[in-house]
């Protein structure tokens, strides 16, 4: 008697085998989709126009212009205000603007990927 009721068990475990593989294939999907949209670099924000006011009159621009200025100078840091004042920035004004744009640079995630994409575009 137990030998038919293991066969009538196996039975029904083959009918509902495809059931349970569907199922399992949607679970898989899923998955692959939600780590695909994990993976996906998220869309840098356009920075605030507040986040991109000029520091010292030094636009965002002029910051990228002047820092890859330097790299004629094998990016020796001291010709930063040198380069500065080949775009009309005085020493005093670049330093104010120098540690201005730096630290908006590193707290706000949209200047910093607006800052990388002048400079790599620059």
């Amino acid at each position: 008697m137990n030998l038919l009721k293991s066969l009538k068990d196996m039975g029904a475990m083959v009918n509902a085998a495809p059931d349970l593989i569907q199922s399992a294939n949607r679970l898989a999907e899923n998955a692959k989709v939600q780590q695909a949209q994990a993976m996906a670099p998220a869309a840098a924000a356009e920075p605030s126009a507040a986040a991109l006011a000029p520091i010292a009159g030094v636009e965002l621009g002029t910051y990228v212009l002047v820092s890859k200025g330097i790299a004629a100078y094998g990016y020796d840091a001291a010709k930063l205000p040198l380069v500065a004042s080949a775009y009309g920035v005085s020493a005093d004004a670049w330093a104010i603007a120098q540690a201005g744009w730096a630290a908006r640079i590193q707290n706000d995630a949209a200047v910093g990927a607006k800052f990388n994409s002048l400079y790599a575009g620059s």
